[in-house]
């Protein structure tokens, strides 16, 4: 492998960790992260962790105030709101554009979601879901060759996934566990059926319907 591709890897590594971390909370908003800390945590020098920064900047997760350092941003409700919107458009548009074919082994890895999906339902836990739900984001987008669409829907997924854990003190987490469950169930039997555009409709449905829970209980 290359040294242009090692340092790629490297890259796409610490900006993945970083990012789950802040959709995660584990950077709630308002969290500056220190470069020195960062630095040594990860075996890195700062100047490829300053282009991570930079990037989680361009996706809206972070911001760099001079003299302060590198904060994490906080969830502006009205922009999240159109963010929700335009997400719920390109899942629908994943079972359309340049879509993969269903092969038993998609089926599989459905099923196996479905299986986890259950094993929560019986101890329901806020972040077994939240990593489940991103877990699922992923295996969604790539039943999907367009490119584009897989990069802007991931975008706007991590813009916005730090919504559902905000909110978490104020839902009934049984019943968002059960409802997440219904929409592993209903996807895997569109999968079974060789129907990716059933299963992308499912996933524009269930993103309606969170986008009414979320506004219910923030109101």
């Amino acid at each position: 492998m290359s040294d242009h591709s090692d340092a790629r890897s490297r890259f796409l590594r610490l900006h993945d960790a970083l990012r789950t971390r802040i959709c995660m909370l584990d950077y709630p908003p308002g969290t500056r992260l220190s470069e020195e800390t960062l630095a040594a945590e990860f075996g890195t020098s700062r100047t490829p962790l300053r282009r991570v920064l930079a990037r989680l900047e361009d996706e809206g997760l972070v911001i760099s105030q001079h003299g302060v350092g590198t904060i994490v941003t906080d969830v502006d409700a009205e922009e999240m709101a159109r963010t929700y919107d335009l997400r719920r458009e390109l899942a629908g548009l994943v079972g359309r554009l340049s879509p993969v074919p269903v092969s038993d082994e998609i089926i599989k890895e459905a099923a196996d979601f479905l299986d986890a999906g259950k094993i929560l339902l019986k101890q329901p836990d806020t972040r077994a879901l939240a990593e489940l739900n991103m877990d699922y984001f992923h295996f969604g987008t790539s039943l999907t060759n367009n490119l584009a669409l897989r990069e802007m829907s991931e975008r706007l997924y991590y813009r916005t996934a730090r919504i559902w854990l905000t909110a978490t003190p104020r839902l009934d987490l049984a019943e968002e566990t059960a409802i997440f469950v219904s929409e592993l169930r209903d996807s895997f039997q569109a999968l079974v059926a060789r129907d990716g555009q059933a299963a992308a409709d499912v996933r524009r449905a269930h993103i309606s319907l969170c986008i009414a829970r979320l506004n219910r209980h923030m109101a």
